[in-house]
């Protein structure tokens, strides 16, 4: 792993996510900044290209405005994170045409996807790099650099094996950092573009993952948050079995760690072996991401997420038993082509009896070249963001209601940094929150560093955030 005079941290003075670091490279081989967009999975590709430039003495500088080359990382999920993209892209090329940078590299999912069309809708790019050319993004930016105009694209095939995630230049503070443990995904999902642009599900070898857990922590990773598009399925191409539970063992013997979060397991190859992990180790928090989708077994059959209601509650109750502090995580999609009102109620109410203590509902996104855009029953946008709002609203409560639970009880608490708006507080997160998309917890103490963790006494709610008072010294 690299040095800390490699760490990136994410830069917070704009909305766009920036890379900055302080890396002494040769003179002449130009300045570049870097924009990653999209999930954790697309942080640890742009750590991985930044990581490579880095090393090809490319000079990283924290602002667009002045580089030589902005090289974006987008996202092609979903329509809201396309739109996302493009904005940023025109955002970049507009500076190009004022003159304030030189040339524009587009790299990543929206790049894999739309490769045919990328070039003609958005002229102005420099160089475009697909998903699997990640590795050879500094030939790209020397391209640019150079104004070669006659191979302006470089593509790769699907990875057969997994790709190297080592010498990561990374954007995560120092204290915590992704996980990859696998590429693509071989689920199916009727509403899903993701294996169009990541390819099949990809397993990386069981020594290659923790021994890039050991690089992490020997960088200063006190937290580790695993990642896949399907954590669950960590295994089943390379060994012929399951074998999440195995890992995540081997996980927890790794010295030097604290907290390690996983996210994207989904119900399927949910075994009673990674249940057990859960609620044994003592470096695994009790935090589960689990994206369901729906509740309802007609809805669930169309979008082909191979489990039903009587599976899922199943694994739930276990969950629940076996883990008592267990905090979940899940997703929801609203307005599913051919959702009737009935089916909605049914979700609404199961959200009100599972009690979910993190939650997020999303409108269903229209994607071209799915088997979900052929379906019947497509619902108006209004009625599809209606439903989101009615799901949400019990969630709020639910939420609401766990973290009022809270207050009087006393719990590790990590450190994130200085909180901006108070003098003398501190943000930090509990085991119940994933960094960016969770709640946060404002820590009173002093002597608190980022990287550090405190016991904090909950002293109040505040919505779906927490307050604390530091009790006792950091470790």
């Amino acid at each position: 792993m690299q040095s800390n005079a490699f760490m990136a941290s994410l830069t917070k003075s704009r909305p766009l996510p920036l890379a900055t670091a302080s890396v002494a490279v040769p003179e002449g081989k130009g300045t570049y900044a870097f924009i990653s967009l999209g999930c954790p999975k697309n942080t640890v590709d742009s750590e991985r290209m930044l990581g490579k430039l880095a090393q090809d003495g490319y000079a990283l500088q924290a602002d667009a405005d002045g580089a030589d080359v902005v090289v974006i990382n987008t996202c092609g999920f979903i329509e809201p994170a396309r739109l996302e993209s493009l904005g940023v892209i025109r955002e970049m090329l507009q500076l190009k045409s004022e003159g304030r940078i030189k040339s524009v590299v587009v790299a990543g999912c929206l790049a894999e996807r739309n490769r045919e069309m990328l070039l003609e809708e958005v002229p102005g790019i420099d160089q475009i790099v697909g998903v699997f050319g990640r590795e050879e993004i500094s030939a790209a930016v020397q391209r640019a650099l150079g104004a070669i105009t006659e191979q302006r694209s470089i593509f790769r095939p699907v990875a057969v094996k997994a790709m190297d995630d080592t010498a990561r230049l990374r954007i995560t503070p120092q204290h915590y950092a992704y996980l990859k443990i696998s590429e693509g995904c071989d689920r199916l999902c009727t509403y899903c573009a993701i294996p169009k642009m990541r390819g099949k599900h990809v397993t990386k070898p069981m020594e290659e993952v923790i021994a890039e857990a050991r690089e992490l922590v020997a960088d200063g990773v006190r937290e580790l948050i695993v990642v896949a598009q399907d954590a669950t399925y960590y295994g089943m191409d390379l060994y012929g079995k399951a074998r999440l539970a195995e890992l995540m063992t081997e996980l927890n013997k790794v010295e030097g760690l604290q907290w390690i979060r996983l996210l994207y397991a989904y119900p399927e190859h949910f075994g009673d072996d990674l249940i057990e992990v859960l609620a044994t180790s003592d470096k695994i928090l009790p935090y589960l991401d689990m994206p369901l989708q729906h509740i309802n077994d007609s809805v669930l059959r169309r979008m082909v997420r191979r489990v039903n209601r009587a599976q899922t509650t199943d694994l739930l109750g276990k969950l629940r038993e076996r883990v008592p502090s267990l905090a979940i995580r899940t997703t929801f999609i609203s307005g599913f082509p051919g959702e009737t009102e009935a089916e909605h109620e049914e979700l609404k109410a199961f959200l009100g009896e599972a009690r979910f203590e993190r939650c997020g509902v999303f409108p269903y996104s229209f994607e071209p070249n799915t088997p979900a855009a052929k379906l019947d029953g497509h619902l108006p946008d209004e009625v599809k963001l209606a439903r989101r709002d009615e799901l949400m609203a019990v969630q709020q409560q639910v939420a609401f209601d766990w973290a009022t639970e809270q207050v009087g009880d006393e719990m590790p608490l990590i450190v994130d940094g200085p909180d901006p708006e108070f003098s003398g507080h501190f943000l930090g997160r509990s085991y119940a929150d994933s960094p960016e998309i969770d709640c946060t917890v404002r820590i009173k103490g002093k002597g608190l560093a980022a990287g550090d963790f405190v016991k904090g006494k909950i002293t109040a709610a505040d919505g779906y955030d927490l307050v604390a008072r530091a009790v006792g010294k950091p470790w």
